[in-house]
């Protein structure tokens, strides 16, 4: 646990994309009505505005990722269609579904798994790579709850692997993951054990990044800032402080306090600020320099992600594993992604960002920034969830224009939908295919790269 009281620092950045859970079947998508395929219909990386990624963090993917310039930009292109691709899929496998992961330098490379021999052609039709795997996505994600609920410090990570089509086991010892497969009559043949030398440990320590202090002394990174009704605030890490816990600004100045917190379980947390201090769409870049955010989609593995700390800077990585389970000697924590990002102590709480997306905030991990490890993100979306808060966002659109006709239904801009989700919009049923905060011009009918019309 890189606890640092007295000035120890936590970072922000975050991201957005695709979130990779079994979802079940879904029924057959109904023929678009006239006025609904007269509309003109947004790519996926039209939706999620991956040619205006900041400079600062295109240059951050070409030093940690060995990107060309024109590899990093295409980079995002692609993750933000084929996050679109393989939620689509993923709905229609059902139950079948076995993971997805993106390969090649520029993610130009989509692999769809799946138990099923018939789902092939259309895995392929769709242009990605199809792989028949023996376990789906579901079977490997109950054998990890198994292991979650007796994992001990010994087996402090665990995950399922798609790639591989396994759950691995992380053991500091020798024997460790053995006992846990014993002690929960797991199949030894689901999974992959891995030694490692390290534990992850929390990183502790109205801008995403800056600084922040607990009760004077403790310090760590805002998240993401946020609104709930008129009050300003962040999310940030459950572990920074409870409720109650007074904050200050970067400056020393009085800010707010803890409202709610999480920890261990989850690793969430989020701060009400006081009338002097308004919350920005804004995530501090490299040099300082403003990174804006426009949305929240979960990206999938394989995909980019950036980190910006108050310890370290900008750093770069990909996603690994979404929901990840972890042992902290506090306690276990659940859902959280593992990426290749580096972290040191201080680097707490802060963001995860992919191209303009909010991923997550930091929450733990391994390593240094000079030898390389591995951080664990608390996905942002739970956050807003839970807490029924607003993400702050710029470059959103004035919704529907002159003549359009009053929509209705039960969609509505601030609320966060997770995969599988249903909603009506304008007399017609759409299902959530990328979890993410919804906004005004993110409207079902126009965006299917989030929406797939029932």
């Amino acid at each position: 646990m890189l606890k640092r009281h007295a000035r120890a620092a936590c970072t922000a950045l975050a991201a957005a994309g695709l979130l990779l859970a079994a979802t079940g079947a879904v029924a057959t998508a109904a023929p678009a009505e006239s006025a609904d395929a007269a509309r003109p219909q947004k790519s996926a990386s039209a939706t999620l505005r991956t040619a205006d990624a900041p400079p600062e963090l295109l240059t951050a993917m070409q030093r940690d990722l060995g990107l060309t310039p024109t590899q990093a930009e295409a980079r995002l292109a692609h993750e933000a269609e084929a996050g679109a691709t393989a939620a689509r899929l993923q709905a229609r496998l059902g139950a079948a579904f076995a993971g997805a992961w993106l390969d090649g330098a520029d993610a130009g490379t989509l692999t769809v798994a799946t138990t099923r021999a018939a789902d092939t052609a259309a895995i392929r039709a769709a242009g990605a790579r199809a792989k028949l795997v023996s376990r789906s996505l579901a079977d490997l994600d109950t054998a990890q709850a198994a292991l979650d609920r007796a994992a001990t410090a010994g087996t402090p990570v665990r995950y399922v692997d798609p790639r591989g089509n396994t759950l691995v086991v992380e053991e500091t010892r020798p024997g460790a993951a053995a006992g846990l497969l014993a002690a929960t009559g797991t199949d030894p043949a689901l999974v992959t054990v891995v030694r490692t030398a390290e534990a992850p440990r929390p990183l502790y320590d109205l801008r995403g990044g800056d600084a922040y202090y607990m009760n004077g002394s403790g310090r760590c990174s805002v998240g993401f800032p946020i609104t709930k009704g008129t009050v300003n605030g962040f999310a940030t890490a459950g572990h920074c402080g409870r409720a109650g816990t007074i904050t200050s600004g970067f400056n020393q100045v009085a800010q707010g306090s803890f409202q709610a917190s999480v920890f261990p379980g989850n690793d969430m947390a989020w701060v009400a600020a006081n009338a002097n201090w308004s919350s920005t769409p804004y995530v501090k870049g490299s040099g300082g320099a403003n990174v804006q955010v426009t949305g929240s989609v979960l990206q999938p593995v394989g995909a980019s992600v950036c980190r910006s700390g108050s310890t370290t800077g900008w750093h770069c990585g990909t996603i690994q594993q979404h929901n990840t389970s972890v042992t902290y000697p506090e306690g276990t924590i659940s859902g959280v992604t593992r990426t290749t990002v580096c972290a040191e102590p201080g680097d707490s709480g802060g963001s995860y960002i992919s191209g303009s997306q909010a991923q997550g905030v930091t929450s733990g991990g391994s390593g240094n920034c000079s030898s390389g490890g591995t951080t664990f993100f608390q996905p942002l979306n739970p956050i807003l969830s839970a807490y029924g808060l607003t993400l702050k966002v710029t470059g959103t659109d004035p919704g529907p224009g002159p003549g359009d006709p009053e929509p209705g239904g039960t969609w509505k801009a601030g609320s966060v939908y997770a995969a599988g989700a249903t909603v009506t919009y304008g007399g017609a049923s759409y299902r959530c295919i990328q979890g993410h905060q919804a906004q005004t011009g993110w409207e079902p009918p126009v965006v299917p790269a989030l929406w797939q019309r029932l």
